[in-house]
């Protein structure tokens, strides 16, 4: 028996054992990632906060199917009309506006539920300050109802300037100046900080781009499939938010999941890397970037903020893709050029076929 055969040899691996280490420490990624999780890790509202003299009007629009149960059941009944004061009280617990150091108090508050064919309800709170609003402070704490994965997207609008703030639990604070310089603190760096959160907890996302990387190939390569996924998603997620155009929830999620059990495929089925994997990745990153078009589509923000907001977004994408890249190139590189690495390859393909064809079956057909 060999030194490489002895598993009682402290000084090497064995293939099998070394298959079955990559194997794992790449499907580990994958397992455990339940079909029901969607495009990304959490839930998102979104909201007007609209001042005006000394009132400020705060509206949360909210899915039922995107919020935890208990929240849900009280949009669903509030939904059918009938509403108590819970949703009410959420806002008015849970949130804490102050105007130039003294506080501004909850004062009406009432719930509109969308159109028939829209599930979603949105609620209202009116805010009085003791004088004309100078310099607000909003302090969000609405996720400790909504669970900790829970984004608020919100369009500020004064006389005359109009800004885009993104609250997260770990963003739960903004200020807003109406002086002469117009300020905001938590603008386009909440937006970064969003980008960065989204490509974490876009698990379909992490998974594509691991089955692109497992047969990339050199660096060089895997340097052009990370180059032109960014190019790719990076222009339709520009041209989704713009309005130019617009494509279905349920398409562009259920393609998504198709692109991750095609690459998965091609890991199983091809004999050798294939050669133009990056046209593969700018293809299928076109569709993408719908997916993450889906975060700021909503807002509907004007010009100048859309701009602002969706270059703070797509530079956090990158940043999450760029740490995403850099913890798994190390594995990667130990890999590559190995007798046993088809094998780990294959045996992590799998993983992610099966995961990514549970997505397609759910996003096409069930939800």
């Amino acid at each position: 028996m060999s030194a490489a055969d002895n598993p009682a040899h402290g000084g090497r691996c064995r293939p099998r054992a070394r298959v079955a280490l990559a194997s794992l420490a790449i499907f580990g990624l994958t397992a455990g990632l339940p079909a029901a999780l969607a495009h990304t890790g959490g839930s998102t509202g979104y909201a007007s906060i609209i001042i005006s003299g000394n009132t400020v009007r705060y509206s949360l629009t909210l899915s039922p199917s995107a919020v935890p149960a208990a929240v849900a059941e009280d949009l669903v009944r509030a939904r059918s009309g009938r509403v108590d004061d819970r949703l009410l009280g959420h806002l008015r617990d849970k949130l804490a506006l102050t105007d130039q150091g003294r506080p501004c108090e909850p004062a009406h508050g009432f719930i509109e539920a969308q159109r028939a064919e829209v599930e979603s309800v949105t609620l209202v709170m009116d805010f009085a300050c003791a004088a004309t609003v100078r310099d607000l402070v909003i302090h969000d704490d609405l996720f400790d109802v909504l669970g900790p994965d829970h984004h608020t997207l919100a369009k500020v609008e004064s006389p005359g300037v109009t800004r885009e703030l993104a609250f997260a639990t770990e963003a739960r604070e903004a200020r807003i100046s109406l002086g002469a310089s117009h300020e905001t603190s938590g603008g386009a760096g909440s937006f970064l900080l969003l980008g960065v959160e989204h490509i974490l907890t876009g698990y379909d996302h992490l998974l594509f781009l691991l089955a692109l990387l497992l047969r990339g190939g050199r660096l060089v390569s895997l340097l052009k499939i990370i180059t032109a996924f960014t190019l790719a998603h990076s222009v339709t997620l520009a041209v989704a938010v713009l309005g130019l155009v617009a494509i279905p929830d349920r398409l562009v999620e259920s393609v998504i999941a198709a692109s991750i059990v095609w690459v998965a495929m091609e890991n199983l089925i091809l004999r050798e890397a294939p050669s133009q994997r990056w046209l593969v990745s700018f293809l299928f990153g076109l569709v993408h970037g719908f997916g993450f078009a889906s975060a700021l589509t909503p807002l509907k923000l004007p010009g100048w903020n859309l701009a602002t907001a969706l270059l703070g977004f797509n530079l956090g994408v990158e940043a999450g893709q760029a740490l995403v890249v850099l913890f798994l190139l190390p594995l990667l590189v130990w890999m590559r050029g190995a007798t046993w690495e088809p094998r780990a390859v294959r045996a992590a393909s799998l993983g992610v076929a099966v995961v990514g064809l549970a997505w397609f079956v759910e996003r096409l057909f069930l939800v």
